[in-house]
């Protein structure tokens, strides 16, 4: 563990880049091995409007990274932050807690907030809008969102006291798990029930892209299922009942636009309307 540990305090941007690419291409692989839905599009150039979004929001994210690093030296230098104030620990368990918080604060928190705010629901939209939800959608953010998610970032690095290495490693298993759990993929159902009492598996994910609220509100987690299970979001839909998309934009044309979707944010959008969870069984 501690070699590891060496090696996400130091590691290089190139690094970072091959686990984001590897991902992507392991899924997009395993999609065509093990589909969930057999859906009939270009994966192509869906891909290409979801990778374009993948592009921004590393141009966001590079040149602010200074401002993480600054948060997470801070707080070793301060001794402030969860991490600093518990007692000594292994370096497994400090990674275990530490990737926690940060998914907790970072992503599911981050994640919550983008749906009860209005404007912040207006960027993570574009999120939704996928009417394919592959591997590819994981990346699929509005600039404006990966911004507020960086925020959030920050602000779970600072509560958390987070050690770069510590938040290397949860941003890594972020990534991938992300680009996991929007997969195309099917899996034998008992191991992805199994799977989802841990982290957010392929199945239990689908639920949140289903179009129609409550679902669209629900299961908001990231990496680990006890945030959904432990704040009461956490709902389960039949795989064959789940419609992707949002209500409220249903031109499937406009959401595989990239020009229209920029402009989401910036138009007025009906508020999506709930449906009765017992008329859905």
């Amino acid at each position: 563990m501690e070699s590891i540990y060496t090696y996400f305090e130091t590691i290089p941007t190139a690094h970072r880049s091959i686990i984001l690419v590897s991902g992507i291409a392991f899924f997009w692989i395993l999609e065509y091995i093990i589909p969930l839905f057999q859906l009939k599009y270009s994966k192509i150039r869906h891909a290409g409007i979801n990778i374009f979004f993948t592009l921004t929001t590393i141009l966001v994210n590079f040149p602010l990274a200074f401002l993480l690093l600054k948060t997470s030296d801070w707080t070793i230098a301060n001794d402030f932050g969860v991490l600093n104030w518990l007692p000594l620990m292994p370096i497994w368990l400090k990674v275990l807690v530490g990737v926690m918080l940060l998914d907790l604060l970072s992503a599911w928190l981050a994640h919550w907030v983008e749906h009860k705010v209005k404007v912040l629901w207006g960027f993570h939209l574009i999120h939704h809008t996928d009417h394919e939800v592959d591997t590819t959608t994981a990346n699929r953010h509005h600039p404006g969102e990966s911004l507020v998610r960086f925020a959030f970032t920050c602000f779970g690095t600072f509560v958390v006291g987070a050690p770069v290495a510590v938040f290397m490693i949860y941003q890594a298993l972020s990534v991938v798990l992300s680009q996991f759990n929007h997969a195309n993929i099917s899996l034998p159902k008992k191991v992805d029930d199994v799977m989802s009492w841990v982290i957010v598996s392929p199945d239990m994910h689908k639920v949140h892209h289903h179009y129609k609220l409550p679902y669209t509100d629900s299961n908001y987690g990231n990496i680990f299922s006890i945030w959904d299970r432990l704040f009461g979001t956490f709902l389960k839909l039949p795989n064959h009942q789940i419609v992707y998309g949002v209500d409220t934009y249903p031109n499937e044309k406009e959401n595989a636009d990239i020009g229209a979707l920029l402009k989401i944010p910036f138009k007025r959008y009906k508020t999506p309307e709930k449906v009765d969870l017992e008329s859905t069984r």
